[in-house]
């Protein structure tokens, strides 16, 4: 994803003053909150930070996910393997080529799982599951050209949907759920910040353009995205586009985590702006709030590790991922039916 230094008019002023005022919140670690366990008798569900973290390690164990390698096509075949063992009742792969800024064609699979697929009222939880095929933001230029493992950058958001889907089949809610797991998210070009928004979130892009498995009568009420959800010391503030395009699902996620006793984990104030899968969700009519973090406290920006050979299994937090996934199953088991 691309994080935009220069936001939309507007926008860049919103998160200044609301950043002024929340600036306490700052150095608090994903840790220091889920050491204060939420109440059990306040969680919905079961969710298992340990094996969240065995399936960052499953995806790691492949290798980088680049679309059209080996371990891109393990890692397609291991979703759609776990997404059936739990029971979703629907699994659906949309396959394409797609071509890339740089002129690379390449092979895509978006992967989208159905949980009560009878209810009319649905919501939709997504996470791309490519990895970035350059280490741009490796201080060596040797090691630019590596590709990256995307333990917290895809691997992450993709672990916390799988525990959730083996959640949903153990325990039904009441509304349908829909999981989307997308491809080439992370092949976008990073000249100029802010310009070439549309060379990212190309799996998106697609399914946009060809919507499945809906009808434009039948489109989830919202949508949640989680991304890079498993880094140590991880702080989520609100994404600006998600706050002023997708506030009903901004304002569940975070008044639940704040709820649980992650208060100090999402933080209630503006971190930035930045383009993302939710980005084309939204403009698809499915209003989308990011969970990202992009206000991380060492660079004030993504995590250290975003985009680097560091991005590994050293530097994923088992606290990161309980935090955001209980956050999440709570949000989607209160939700009730229309």
């Amino acid at each position: 994803m691309e994080k935009w230094n220069v936001p939309a008019v507007g926008i860049m002023m919103m998160a200044m003053s609301v950043i002024g005022c929340n600036s306490s919140s700052r150095g608090e670690s994903s840790a220091e909150a889920a050491s204060a366990q939420p109440a059990t008798s306040a969680l919905l569900g079961n969710f298992n930070a340990d094996s969240a973290y065995q399936y960052v390690a499953d995806q790691v164990a492949f290798g980088p996910r680049v679309p059209g390698t080996d371990a891109h096509r393990a890692c397609r075949n291991y979703i759609i393997d776990k997404l059936e063992a739990f029971g979703a009742d629907s699994v659906i792969t949309q396959d394409a080529t797609v071509t890339a800024y740089n002129g690379d064609q390449l092979p895509i699979s978006n992967i989208i799982a159905g949980f009560n697929l009878n209810k009319a009222k649905r919501i939709l939880l997504a996470a791309h599951w490519d990895s970035r095929p350059w280490a741009d933001m490796e201080e060596s230029m040797d090691l630019r050209n590596q590709p990256v493992l995307g333990a917290n950058d895809g691997g992450s958001g993709v672990a916390v949907l799988l525990e959730i889907a083996r959640n949903l089949a153990e325990k039904q809610p009441s509304v349908g759920v829909d999981l989307i797991f997308f491809d080439a998210e992370d092949y976008g070009n990073h000249d100029g910040f802010g310009t070439n928004a549309d060379t990212w979130c190309l799996g998106a892009q697609y399914w946009a353009d060809n919507i499945v498995p809906y009808r434009t009568d039948n489109l989830p009420v919202y949508g949640i995205l989680l991304d890079m959800v498993g880094g140590r010391n991880a702080r989520f503030h609100y994404e600006a586009f998600s706050q002023q395009n997708a506030e009903t699902p901004t304002i569940k996620v975070w008044s639940e985590a704040e709820r649980l006793g992650y208060g100090d984990t999402f933080i209630r104030s503006i971190g930035g702006a930045i383009t993302d899968d939710h980005i084309v969700l939204t403009r698809a009519g499915i209003p989308t709030t990011d969970i990202v973090e992009l206000n991380n406290v060492e660079t004030s920006s993504f995590p250290p590790t975003w985009h680097t050979l560091h991005d590994d299994m050293e530097h994923i937090d088992r606290s990161t991922l309980k935090a955001v996934g209980e956050t999440v199953l709570n949000v989607v088991y209160k939700e009730k039916p229309f």
